[in-house]
């Protein structure tokens, strides 16, 4: 899709200034780092069954409401950090994703070697360049054993969809399509 500024991105990307900055600075990048990674799991977690949109714009909120993310300090929320949450109207506010969340920091505070290490173990090899965004899959053999692995270290909300979510959201596969502007240099990071 070529977008007002004449680049070329993929068809999600050119929607809005968002979307468009998420595309071409951040989707795809290498992401490592324990905190990192963890934020990217609970932004993925909290943004199934709602728009990629919608969490992208609450970033900040969940920035903050969520400790910057920090594995440690989400590990130590006890229920009134739950209720607290609950009552966030700047985040979204789903029990079951909050307690989520907090559950998943303490079952990365508990990996041996890091979440981001377990996370990177599932790194995939470049395939077959996407055409289209047709051609990108919702999930592969890789982003279910992924989310199997995450179920089995005790991680919820994490099944093979929102596991190739993360993976294409940090970096482990490069899914922008053949033609958009960013796809090179994603892949040459990924490379380093």
């Amino acid at each position: 899709m070529t977008a007002h500024d004449g680049l070329v991105r993929c068809g999600w990307a050119g929607t809005t200034p968002d979307y468009v900055a998420y595309h071409d600075e951040e989707w795809g990048r290498p992401v490592r780092g324990d905190d990192l990674v963890f934020e990217r799991i609970t932004l993925e977690a909290f943004q199934s069954g709602l728009s990629w949109l919608t969490i992208l714009r609450k970033r900040d909120n969940f920035r903050k409401a969520f400790a910057g993310f920090s594995i440690p300090a989400v590990a130590a929320f006890g229920e009134s950090d739950v209720e607290r949450l609950l009552a966030d109207t700047g985040i979204v506010r789903n029990r079951a994703k909050i307690e989520a969340a907090v559950a998943n920091a303490r079952a990365a505070a508990e990996l041996p070697g890091g979440l981001s290490a377990l996370v990177w173990r599932y790194a995939e090899e470049p395939g077959r360049v996407p055409a289209t965004l047709a051609d990108v899959p919702a999930s592969t053999a890789g982003s279910t054993a992924l989310a199997k692995e995450l179920k089995k270290n005790g991680f919820r909300f994490v099944g093979p969809t929102t596991a190739y979510a993360l993976m294409q959201a940090i970096g482990l596969v490069n899914d922008h399509v053949a033609d958009c502007h960013v796809r090179e240099a994603v892949s040459a990071l990924r490379r380093v």
